[in-house]
């Protein structure tokens, strides 16, 4: 076979030459029609956004006396912003010191700091299956090989992991609460065990914890996997899906054997997180925002998942499956195993339906009859039009002819 490469193309590495597009963005870029309904976003949804307060908290941050919030500044990221955070996920058994946390460019940057610090070609990343895009593209980088652990509708199965040699990895990723996309909310029993794993096999965990404030119940939320194995475990969070994404605020918090390690990585990738963003984030938190607005935040959206639930039920064939989420933005949907979720997005977005299909969700051996839905961007209405046209769709695939619909594009 002929070598097709350009000369500049020649020139490209072959760590970024293996390196594909999140499949995400690029079916987002078919979406920005205004005719389409799009569950295939996981973005917040702007309506959420508490524009008032940001435009406050910018206000006070860029203050005639504040020049420093357009100069450079620390790698560690800004000191009161880390201060508040640890004590956000400090309590008097298991104390966060500020000097453990590390300002990133949104959870994304938290990645491929991890990749570069912990992950060597060939060596073992243990992940959940089906698992979050954004990390597997990060860290495929760094060419790991991926080994996938067993997960239910629970979240990952703890029990698992003592059949994939935890103490020969370089680490395991995995989301607890609302995981992107199965929606799962991993029970307190497992946290535990995974803990204890953890401890005993000297594994690292990177708990990846962006949707954790988006409980629908309101409850006291669950402890987290950090708070019974601080040494061993990486814990990401970010201020994306609280405050704003265009912020590009998140945070680690690394055990004190990795940090400086980590400083000095971030410090080569970019010198330090934006100074601006990160005042306009603690300007907007250490008034106590949070407190008013999460709840409200948690209450939107367990409404659109209401609406997106009744949609599924009052329209969906017989053979479909889905999860019903406590918690976060996504449902995960099974299709009868003969339909091809990748094929069926090709007739929905004729129907200018689009949604995410199953087989970049899985590190490897992927599943094709699975779909993950977004109810976070999509009104009510929208979402009942929407999931009565995919609902045909799949319907018509099922019985296997070719559709001739009759739906009012118009709607």
């Amino acid at each position: 076979m002929a070598n097709t490469l350009s000369h500049a193309e020649r020139r490209i590495a072959q760590r970024a030459r293996s390196l594909n597009s999140s499949a995400i963005r690029e079916i987002l870029k078919l979406t920005e029609r205004p005719e389409m309904i799009s569950f295939a976003g996981g973005i917040p949804s702007p309506a959420s956004f508490p524009l008032a307060a940001l435009r406050d908290a910018s206000a006070r941050a860029t203050h005639a006396s504040s020049a420093d919030a357009f100069q450079y500044s620390a790698t560690e990221g800004y000191a009161p912003l880390r201060e508040w955070i640890a004590r956000e996920h400090s309590s008097r058994q298991h104390p966060v010191a500020p000097s453990n946390l590390l300002i990133t460019n949104g959870s994304q940057q938290a990645f491929d700091l991890i990749g570069k610090v912990l992950v060597d070609p060939q060596s073992a990343v243990l992940v959940e299956r089906p698992s979050y895009p954004g990390a597997l593209q990060s860290l495929s980088l760094y060419e790991p090989e991926f080994v996938s652990v067993q997960t239910d509708e629970h979240g990952m199965v703890s029990k698992a992991l003592e059949y994939v040699e935890p103490e020969r990895a370089a680490l395991l990723y995995l989301q607890p609460n609302f995981q992107n996309p199965t929606g799962a909310r991993l029970p307190i029993q497992r946290r535990r065990k995974i803990a204890e794993i953890a401890q005993r096999t000297r594994l690292i965990v990177v708990e990846d914890d962006p949707y954790a404030a988006l409980a629908f119940d309101g409850g006291q939320s669950l402890p987290t996997i950090h708070s019974m194995a601080p040494d061993n475990v990486i814990y990401l969070g970010s201020f994306s899906k609280v405050l704003a994404p265009g912020l590009r605020v998140g945070y680690m918090i690394v055990p004190g054997a990795l940090q400086k390690k980590f400083v000095q990585v971030k410090q080569a990738a970019d010198l330090h997180s934006s100074t601006l963003s990160q005042r306009i984030v603690y300007e907007s938190v250490r008034g106590g925002l949070l407190a008013t607005h999460v709840p409200r935040l948690a209450s939107f959206y367990r409404e659109q998942c209401a609406a997106m639930l009744s949609a599924l039920d009052a329209h969906m064939p017989e053979g479909g499956h889905w999860n019903v989420p406590e918690g976060g933005m996504f449902i995960w949907l099974a299709l009868p195993p003969d339909i091809d979720s990748a094929a069926l997005l090709e007739d929905a977005l004729a129907l200018n339906v689009a949604f995410v299909p199953g087989a970049p969700f899985f590190a490897r051996d992927p599943l094709h009859h699975f779909l993950r839905l977004s109810f976070a961007t999509v009104s009510p209405q929208q979402i009942d039009c929407g999931i009565e046209r995919l609902a045909a769709l799949i319907n018509a695939y099922s019985r296997a002819f070719t559709p001739v619909f009759d739906l009012d594009l118009d709607r």
